[in-house]
């Protein structure tokens, strides 16, 4: 069978193809209106045979509903008292000393919170029982609204999910299907109310949108097989991911940290930062042997408590529009121009200057060139997009060229501190894995900044992302709250309740024909000193061993200990099937072909131009040099030296 991995992009869609252990690769301009028109051109452009094609998709549909504030009208059920939960929120304010915070943009609307006359004790014990006049003064409002979607979260129905069930069942006996009703003791059965409710929320806000596109795409690419990319680096076939839509919001940049995981692996490389430089946006990560998951994620300023792969990300890419203040002050981005009409380069009617136009005026990417192998560059509107620029702050071409460029770095270098410095990790042990479609143009320059000295450019890093979604394991992520003081509590007891998680997601991944004996299991679970708000996830290897992993873990983050006891919050199991090895053919040349004529690039003069595809394993180039391919450029600067290593990929190293 033939396998496709897809990355729908704010720009480019990617397609990956593997076939015959031989990799082939594809870009087509993304369809923000209509994100599986572009998959579907880009499969008929590669002429595939759908009868034998498997297609492994990163979708963008519910990061860019929540974002976008575009999901359906979702009503919030919950207990009598507790309708305001989620429009309060927590209590931290993103401006410290702003004694008049703006409320925000929160999404979830008061007159579509409703309430139900039943509540359960801490202890999970039946205070008030839900009554059948609660349920048809309940149906009666919602038939009042006409929601899209149904969102169900009840006070501790982590403890005893009956009363949201009872809900469930009888919304669902009285409307069939007509609504998508999701309820938190399924999507997140753990504690803290409003991070649970805003979760739960989120699923039933995107939950329709992301079914409804799902079912096109299948129906437009049967007999093809669909998978989906979830956010903790898994995949899921597009029946499950559909119940599940909250779990897509990290969809297509998980792949790409799997992918990287994948390179570093095969070049015993496993302590690496990443770095993802597309056309809208920048992601970036840290790897140590594996890849982290956080549970503290946000999006759109709001909590998703769920586990997602733990990356940053900013508005800083390929696409992103540089101004000039009222101050009088350059910036770059968030803004984006996107796939239509894209940086003034592109010739599609942009005329605003972007990072990828700086990048043209400098010669750091060739106007020769054609991204994806079809988009050719118009060099002079780019020209004309820095110069409005140049004039305002009234300077050379270059230099407002050169501004663009160095402030868009600063903001990825600050990124990646953020996840690195700011968490007690030195970035100079580490590799830093450059890719996306822009990111070999920045990232000696990037390097050089974090004091890292090694860094890796993957092959096919313009598509890597699309390349990940080959490599990711079917998986299931499943939680759930069990507290108590851990060196007192019973082992058995723990294993006992590790063991129901496991036979929950078995159930799921064997309705997707998963071979449970290739399927591995991870048993972790999260703790703090008692009285502390937050917790640190730590494996699961008897109470004792747990214990002292748990000190050593907060004195690495932290700096300390504390002599207080441990309490267990949440119990967490990761099962992951790989169901198969990806392995690439190697090919391997003697003859080392010469470079092209030489090419400009603003303050390095002419330098050597490289074909990516006519490189040989064990070739270096030193720099300066730019490599050339359909879905990339890398520059190499003065000082670095580039060596083509297995499969192709290229290890670049600070020699001065």
């Amino acid at each position: 069978m033939e396998l496709l991995g897809v990355d729908t992009g704010g720009t480019f869609t990617d397609f990956v193809l593997f076939k015959n252990g031989e990799i082939s690769v594809h870009k087509v301009l993304s369809t923000p209106s209509a994100p599986a028109n572009a998959i579907l051109q880009g499969i008929k452009e590669l002429k595939l045979d759908l009868n034998k094609l498997k297609v492994i998709h990163g979708s963008t549909v519910a990061t860019n509903a929540v974002l976008e504030g575009k999901g359906v009208k979702t009503v919030y059920v919950t207990n009598e008292g507790l309708k305001d939960v989620l429009l309060i929120g927590r209590q931290a304010r993103q401006s410290l000393y702003n004694l008049q915070p703006s409320p925000g943009n929160n999404p979830v609307r008061r007159d579509l919170c409703l309430d139900v006359k039943v509540r359960m004790s801490a202890e999970g014990k039946t205070i008030q029982p839900l009554s059948n006049q609660c349920l048809d003064q309940l149906v009666s409002e919602i038939e009042e609204k006409q929601p899209a979607s149904i969102a169900i979260n009840l006070l501790f129905s982590f403890l005893d999910p009956s009363a949201e069930e009872a809900i469930e069942k009888h919304l669902t006996s009285i409307f069939g299907d007509r609504f998508f009703i999701t309820r938190s003791s399924s999507v997140l059965p753990e504690y803290k109310e409003y991070e649970r409710g805003m979760t739960t929320w989120l699923n039933a806000y995107v939950g329709p949108l992301v079914q409804t596109y799902l079912q096109q795409l299948r129906d437009k690419i049967s007999p093809a097989k669909l998978s989906i990319m979830m956010s903790a680096g898994g995949t899921a076939s597009a029946e499950q991911a559909g119940k599940k839509a909250v779990h897509m919001l990290l969809s297509g940049p998980a792949g790409g940290l799997q992918a990287a995981k994948f390179v570093g692996d095969t070049l015993s490389c496993h302590q690496l930062l990443t770095f993802d430089m597309g056309g809208t946006s920048t992601d970036v990560a840290l790897i140590d042997g594996e890849i982290k998951l956080s549970t503290e994620a946000t999006i759109a300023n709001l909590p998703v408590a769920l586990p997602m792969v733990d990356m940053h990300t900013i508005g800083a890419g390929g696409g992103s529009i540089a101004f000039v203040d009222p101050g009088g002050m350059l910036q770059v981005g968030p803004e984006s121009a996107g796939a239509d009409p894209g940086p003034a380069c592109y010739g599609k009617g942009g005329v605003r200057a972007t990072v990828t136009d700086a990048n043209v005026v400098l010669g750091r990417l060739p106007a020769k060139a054609e991204l994806g192998g079809a988009l050719s560059l118009d060099y002079q509107a780019a020209v004309d997009a820095v110069n409005v620029l140049a004039t305002q702050l009234n300077c050379t071409l270059e230099t407002a060229a050169e501004g663009i460029i160095e402030i868009a770095n600063e903001h990825m270098v600050q990124a990646l501190r953020m996840i690195s410095v700011q968490k007690g990790t030195d970035p100079r042990e580490f590799n830093l894995v450059s890719f996306g479609g822009a990111g070999g143009l920045h990232v000696c320059d990037i390097a050089e900044a974090m004091g890292v000295s090694k860094t890796i450019v993957p092959t096919n890093s313009g598509v890597f992302s699309a390349f990940g979604m080959l490599v990711s394991p079917v998986s299931r992520e499943l939680s759930c709250s069990y507290m108590g003081i851990l060196p007192e509590m019973e082992p058995e007891k723990i294993e006992s309740e590790f063991d129901r998680l496991i036979s929950d997601g078995m159930i799921e991944m064997r309705q997707e024909g998963v071979n449970e004996t290739l399927v591995q299991a991870t048993l972790s679970m999260d703790l703090c000193y008692k009285g502390q708000s937050f917790t640190l996830n730590v494996g699961w290897s008897g109470i004792q061993a747990t214990l002292q992993a748990f000190h050593a873990t907060h004195l690495t983050r932290y700096g300390h200990t504390l002599e207080e006891q441990v309490e267990l919050i949440n119990l967490r199991v990761s099962l992951k099937a790989q169901t198969g090895s990806l392995k690439l053919k190697q090919v391997v040349e003697n003859n080392l072909n010469k470079a092209k004529n030489g090419l400009f690039v603003h303050t390095m003069g002419e330098v050597p131009g490289w074909e990516r595809n006519s490189l040989v394993l064990g070739q270096k180039i030193h720099g300066p040099a730019l490599i050339i391919e359909n879905v990339a450029t890398t520059l190499i600067k003065p000082g670095w030296c580039c060596a083509v290593v297995q499969d192709g990929h290229l290890q670049l190293e600070y020699k001065n």
